[in-house]
């Protein structure tokens, strides 16, 4: 699998026109939601490179990153002519660069393709190590392929207009990034200011988190090995997701990774010796900065149900990305239905369900 180059971008224009330069094509096409219509095109559609580009408008939030949007995407490419030779830049968080990366990995085979992320989740997630794809079947990320963008820009001015969920949700990504790296990394996380953002502090903690996503991702491209570190606070993050997704009252996926970390950092103290004291304290930050998604126990089959469809499973048992402590990766554990059970009561315990 071919490797993306990531710019971490002090001028936009510069580093548009340099990421469509190497980017040789016949038409161009910008991807954005109505969101990102409103907010991040009239930053970028002036760019001279940009000036004939046409534009596919698609609906926001996660609950358009399906099928029948996809096939708009396609069908609009299609009408305005786009060959194998045409190129798509994604602009917007993850659902835009999930989506838009599928579309353009799919259509006519594949063309080529560069994320603009402009949410904090898509530069530390989605839009960095080439997976793309559409939740199915009520399922988080069902159908999608591993093919990374040409380039990504990543450039922090846009996070200066996000609103505090969608930076919290981002956030619990990077904190993610800090359990699998290192102490003092996870450190500088667990006691950032999100009521106080100091967005130059931030902008060197992205990089870091992009860091260790790019060094994981170079060395298991294909999520074969120690690519599965990502997943941290995932397996059972996914399953909150689906099951909010479900009952109507959809999470960020961020918020949902937080509530997921807390369950799997249980796990990890119980089953491979992760300090508890360093649980307590991840626990606490999320605690005061995400709140707590509500459940009882009536639902934990549901959610045991959602967590057999994850795509780390093998022989349909469920697997986890367990932590012997920061940075002590321990990927392919399992635990027993009952096992699991235990971790939804610590959650709900802990939390305040």
């Amino acid at each position: 699998m071919k490797l993306q180059k990531v710019l971490f971008s002090e001028h936009l224009e510069h580093s548009l026109e340099e990421a469509v330069a190497n980017c040789p094509h016949d038409k161009l096409f910008i991807l954005v939601d109505t969101t990102t219509d409103r907010l991040c095109l009239p930053l970028v559609e002036k760019i001279k490179c940009l000036e004939e580009a046409t534009v596919i408008s698609i609906g926001a939030t996660d609950t358009h990153k399906n099928l029948d949007t996809l096939a708009s995407v396609w069908t609009t490419l299609s009408n305005e002519g786009a060959s194998r030779h045409s190129l798509l830049i994604n602009i917007g968080g993850g659902m835009i660069t999930d989506l838009g990366g599928f579309a353009a990995s799919t259509f006519k085979r594949g063309i080529p393709y560069i994320n603009i992320p402009t949410t904090l989740l898509a530069m530390v997630d989605a839009s960095v190590g080439g997976k793309t794809g559409i939740n199915f079947n009520g399922l988080k990320n069902e159908i999608g392929v591993f093919c990374p963008a040409s380039t990504v820009i990543i450039d922090t001015e846009f996070l200066k207009s996000l609103d505090a969920k969608n930076l919290r949700s981002g956030f619990a990504e990077m904190l993610k990034h800090g359990l699998i790296s290192e102490t003092k990394h996870w450190a500088d996380l667990v006691n950032f200011d999100l009521d106080m953002v100091d967005y130059k502090a931030l902008q060197k903690l992205v990089e870091r988190s992009v860091k260790v996503k790019e060094d994981i991702v170079t060395e298991d491209p294909r999520e074969l090995g120690i690519r599965k570190a990502l997943n941290l606070g995932h397996t059972v993050g996914h399953a909150f997701e689906s099951l909010a997704l479900a009952e109507n009252r959809p999470i960020l996926h961020g918020y949902a990774v937080a509530y997921g970390i807390v369950c799997e950092l249980y796990a990890s103290c119980v089953k491979t010796g992760f300090p508890k004291d360093i649980m307590q304290q991840t626990i606490r930050f999320i605690k005061e900065n995400y709140g707590v998604f509500f459940f009882d126990c009536k639902e934990y089959d549901r959610l045991y149900e959602f967590m057999t469809h994850d795509k780390k499973n093998e022989s349909g048992i469920i697997n986890f990305t367990l932590l012997g402590n920061i940075g002590d990766i321990r990927i392919n554990q399992t635990a027993t239905h009952e096992e699991i059970n235990e971790m939804f009561d610590f959650y709900r315990e802990t939390m305040g369900c």
